[in-house]
């Protein structure tokens, strides 16, 4: 089975709204066996939404469509769908009495045009929402499915979860699809295709997207099968030879984050971690303690963008900063043995820069920026040129500080200094 999803609405065909309800849409199908073959986005005109659901209803043997299912006059997916098929909306009294029933536990009264919601196609099913007052639709046509959904995507994703998935899956699909999801950092996007492509080129049968973000490369093989032990062996073989040409580079092959490798090697070698930041502005601690349980190995941290805060809270000799200047090796170091001393922690990790737009010289240009890391042996420091605007630049600096913790337990665990 292949589908189109549709998601409509004028708000997504803004900059103010993004559409994430396909990528929840296009997960939750391909784990049933249905391959997505197409996406479409389309405002409240009757015109083009009627266009966009006929070529759909000619290609796809299931439709999906998010929003357009709300009380008001641009709410249109109902009205379009019926038109479009050449059937009649019929009001559902039981739905109309559940609608009412909401408002009153709510202590409001009914608006009249909420009654709109309980309008269903003739011949559909309608199915529940839990989460709102919009009901959704099954409607069957031919060989074909439509399914209408609400927009939000609370409503949404608790509807599909309980009456769209079980629908699917008394359908029977054996084929399925399967994936590995592999993050991989330090190594620009060619330089990754370079390094795998004769692995997967070795089986033709498998798809293999290679996807650039801030300071990672992200390596998805896929398989479609009907065979699992046989999907899941191609995948399996093809994510050995994957790390080996990859090395150290490669942090993850479940798609963990780097801050959630990070908190597993903090947490397996029992140590704590502290970080000072300057250009960054908390942009690593923000990381590591977005992930749960990171109390047990986050002490705390600092951000000293002036410098006498850098010698207050950390310790950095005001004459080292005179001398080398606040963003300069020296500082990088004295700032992770500072914040390691004073909180006691296992690892201190700091970062200095110029993240711009201004700020920058020819002898330190805007993207610089100097990382150290400090433990019981001593400390290290690195010095990096980011590319790209403020934005990128912090991102790629946050990044590079955490990428370099994991490899000091990497390193440790391989004997290396």
């Amino acid at each position: 089975m292949n589908a189109e999803i549709i998601a409509v609405g004028s708000e997504l065909l803004t900059p103010f709204r993004l559409d994430t309800n396909s990528l929840f849409l296009t997960r939750e199908l391909n784990k049933l066996g249905v391959d997505v073959i197409r996406k479409a986005v389309v405002g409240d005109d009757r015109k083009e939404l009627r266009g966009v659901l006929q070529h759909a209803m000619d290609v796809a043997d299931l439709v999906v469509c998010s929003g357009g299912l709300g009380p008001t006059e641009d709410d249109l997916t109902r009205e379009v769908l019926a038109d479009t098929l050449g059937r009649r909306l019929v009001r559902d009294d039981e739905i109309l009495r559940t609608i009412q029933e909401r408002f009153r536990r709510y202590g409001r009264a009914m608006p009249e045009n909420n009654a709109r919601q309980a309008m269903i196609l003739e011949g559909a099913q309608a199915l529940k929402n839990p989460r709102g007052t919009a009901p959704g639709q099954w409607i069957e046509i031919k060989e074909r499915i439509v399914v209408l959904l609400p927009g939000p995507p609370v409503e949404l994703e608790a509807m599909f979860a309980s009456e769209v998935r079980p629908r699917l899956e008394k359908l029977g699909h054996r084929r399925r699809l399967y994936v590995r999801d592999l993050r991989v950092t330090g190594l620009p996007e060619s330089e990754v295709e370079h390094r795998v492509a004769s692995i997967y080129r070795q089986h033709p049968e498998c798809d293999v997207t290679i996807l650039s973000a801030p300071g990672e490369i992200q390596l998805h093989p896929r398989i479609w099968s009907e065979d699992d032990a046989a999907a899941n062996q191609t995948l399996d073989e093809m994510v050995k030879g994957f790390a080996l040409a990859l090395g150290e580079n490669l942090f993850s092959t479940s798609g963990e984050s780097i801050e959630e490798v990070v908190g597993r090697e903090l947490q397996q070698h029992r140590a704590t971690i502290a970080t000072a930041e300057s250009c960054t502005g908390g942009m690593v601690a923000a990381r590591l303690t977005n992930v749960p349980g990171s109390s047990t190995y986050f002490l705390g941290g600092v951000v000293c963008y002036s410098n006498d805060l850098k010698s207050a809270w950390t310790g950095v000799s005001p004459d080292v900063i005179e001398a080398k200047g606040a963003v300069s090796a020296e500082v990088a170091v004295a700032l992770a043995e500072g914040i390691r001393r004073n909180t006691g922690a296992t690892v201190g990790v700091s970062i200095t820069g110029i993240a711009g737009p201004g700020g920058g010289t020819p002898e330190k240009p805007v993207g610089l920026v100097h990382i150290g890391l400090a433990d019981e042996r001593g400390t290290k420091e690195r010095a990096f040129q980011f590319p790209g605007d403020r934005e990128r630049i912090r991102t790629f600096a946050t990044i590079g500080a955490l990428d370099m913790v994991r490899r000091h337990f990497l390193y440790a665990g391989l004997g290396k200094g």
